[in-house]
């Protein structure tokens, strides 16, 4: 998995796809792809006679889907965050609603070898319509191919969508319901939607580049989840002990810890301090609590750095992995038993 965000949006046709992900890659300074379907020779066909063109339709997006996606996603994962205006998992869903008997056994045959070789999204925004609402957006736009839709499709897609996002599993799941939301004109309504897609997707979380890391040439520890992990941390304060000429001695190192876990210390002193004198003003513990804890966040967090600072480079100046150090202690702690 890559380090850089990619969010995939679905729905059925009209909902606003399109629109949500250029919003989202201004927002998220990312990428976007988008789904060429109007290359498609049998779309006009399909929606004049369901059934005598639904195969030819189905094959040449699933193989157009593949194609789009497989070139694209991780070579743009490799560089930053991407948004799509749709899931690859999406033709799954139209085949199962417009293909029966040995044509779908086929096709879901060519789906199950394609689909393993496209990456899942970090999170899947599912926007969701009523039929008018979908019916009056297909009409406003207008495309020549989608005039001759029935009603009645366009309902079974739209059932057809909750159905499949209801057993959904290989992604977290945003679901927002657009009947009275118009993220184009309202900007109060596009903030919002943006700032719930933030929140889903834990845009705080994706880890931030180690400053220099690249320049200094350390190599990155590989990780299967593709974020950082402790192994990198420790190289890069090993490189940063050079190219600033700091002491690396497992001594002064272990002092200079004791010293920043002291200042965590005091700042936690001013905050019990605090939160005490707040108690008799609040009458709640726990809103006194979080009120002192806010006033020394901003000193906690980097006392509580500098001291991870010195752990890792003690780790460094022992020679010790801390990574597999920790998960092994853990492990031996998952299996004992402490008397309460």
């Amino acid at each position: 998995m890559s380090t850089h965000a990619y969010v995939a949006i679905e729905g059925a046709i009209g909902v606003g796809k399109t629109t949500l992900a250029r919003l989202l890659g201004q927002a998220l300074s990312a990428e976007v792809l988008l789904e060429v379907f109007e290359e498609n020779p049998f779309l006009g066909d399909f929606y004049a006679d369901r059934a005598r063109y639904a195969f030819q339709t189905q094959v040449f997006f699933l193989l157009s889907r593949y194609r789009q996606q497989h070139r694209v996603i991780a070579s743009t994962l490799a560089r930053g965050p991407l948004v799509s205006d749709y899931l690859f998992a999406k033709d799954w869903l139209f085949a199962h609603l417009n293909l029966v008997g040995d044509e779908l056994a086929m096709y879901e045959r060519v789906h199950a070898i394609l689909e393993q070789q496209i990456p899942s999204p970090a999170l899947v925004v599912y926007l969701k319509a009523s039929t008018d609402t979908l019916l009056q957006r297909i009409a406003h736009r207008d495309r020549s191919y989608e005039r001759q839709m029935e009603r009645s499709y366009l309902d079974d897609l739209r059932l057809a969508y909750d159905r499949f996002f209801a057993e959904y599993t290989e992604a977290p799941v945003l679901t927002l319901d657009t009947d009275s939301l118009d993220i184009v004109q309202d900007t109060d309504a596009r903030g919002e939607v943006i700032a719930k897609v933030k929140t889903a997707l834990r845009v705080d979380n994706y880890q931030l580049s180690l400053p220099t890391l690249d320049d200094l040439a350390a190599e990155p520890l590989p990780a299967t989840d593709g974020r950082r992990r402790l192994g990198d941390f420790q190289r890069f304060h090993r490189t940063l002990d050079q190219e600033k000429g700091f002491i690396a001695d497992l001594f002064l190192d272990y002092i200079c810890l004791t010293e920043e876990v002291g200042e965590i210390g005091r700042e936690l002193k001013h905050a019990w301090v605090r939160r005490e004198r707040m108690l008799t003003q609040v009458g709640n513990r726990d809103e006194a609590n979080d009120r002192a804890l806010e006033t020394v966040k901003d000193n906690l967090q980097e006392e509580l750095a500098d001291a991870l600072a010195f752990l890792l480079k003690i780790a460094n100046d022992t020679g010790i992995d801390l990574e597999t150090a920790y998960l092994k202690k853990m492990g031996k702690n998952w299996t004992r038993s402490w008397a309460r």
